[in-house]
């Protein structure tokens, strides 16, 4: 049978800016407390809250900065929330970053600074949280189709995207004991900010490979995690949403 469900206490790793805003926009009305990790931008994080908190006055709205290429970082986050007794029903695991070197230039800390920020750091804080989650709680994890397709620049991000995928399919029989979904969403090319300080040419040769003929707004993408979030038969699986990419 087919259930909505409507989540009290959420978390969204990098959710100030892109994506993670989206996702943070498409829940607030809907949940009691939001928690908002960000990496170093507390100005641009401050707005972000207060704009939040005009669209849904009665949630409550905490951010806290987040470098989730820090070894502690995932353990500094558990941390915080215990001291706020906030044990999350929902996870946005968002945050990501990259190295777009070479994999003949870049350096081995480099390399590992992704692999710390992608695959450690959710998995870290996974570790220390699903304990004290209640059953029926869930964890989305932001994939990437690039995970899916070669990346053309960047190979520790393909790799360590590959891996939140295999994170996905793998977690399901360790959070079933617990009650626990765990998914994952891989968007393609997403209008953020980020890609729109991409050149004109840059873009329309993307927008050619795209069957719809554009990027994805961020909105597109945070209604995804909201269909996932709510259909309590998504576990385990990976949706892709790329706009029918490289169909030429």
């Amino acid at each position: 049978m087919s259930k909505t469900k409507r989540f009290d206490n959420i978390l969204i790793t990098a959710g100030t800016k892109g994506i993670g805003y989206a996702v943070a926009e498409t829940f607030v009305k809907e949940c009691k407390h939001l928690w908002l990790t960000y990496g170093s931008d507390h100005q641009h994080a401050k707005e972000a809250k207060e704009r939040l908190s005009s669209l849904a006055p009665d949630t409550s709205i905490h951010i806290i900065a987040c470098d989730v290429t820090a070894p502690r970082s995932a353990q500094a986050l558990l941390e915080e929330m215990s001291s706020h007794d906030f044990v999350p029903d929902l996870i946005v695991m968002n945050a990501g970053v990259t190295n777009r070197k070479s994999p003949f230039e870049i350096s081995d800390e480099e390399w590992l600074s992704v692999f710390q920020g992608n695959v450690h750091f959710p998995t870290q804080l996974i570790k220390g949280v699903v304990p004290s989650m209640k059953s029926g709680s869930a964890i989305i994890f932001t994939g990437s189709m690039m995970a899916i397709h070669p990346h053309s620049v960047s190979l520790s991000y393909g790799v360590t995207k590959s891996a939140v995928h295999g994170l996905v399919t793998n977690l399901v029989k360790h959070l079933e004991p617990f009650g626990i979904r765990v998914a994952g969403i891989a968007p393609g090319f997403v209008d953020t900010e980020w890609q729109k300080t991409k050149p004109t040419d840059v873009r329309k040769s993307i927008e050619g490979k795209v069957a719809s003929h554009r990027f994805a707004s961020p909105e597109e993408v945070g209604q995804v995690f909201k269909m996932v979030a709510e259909n309590e038969y998504f576990n385990g699986d990976i949706i892709s949403l790329s706009g029918g990419y490289s169909y030429k």
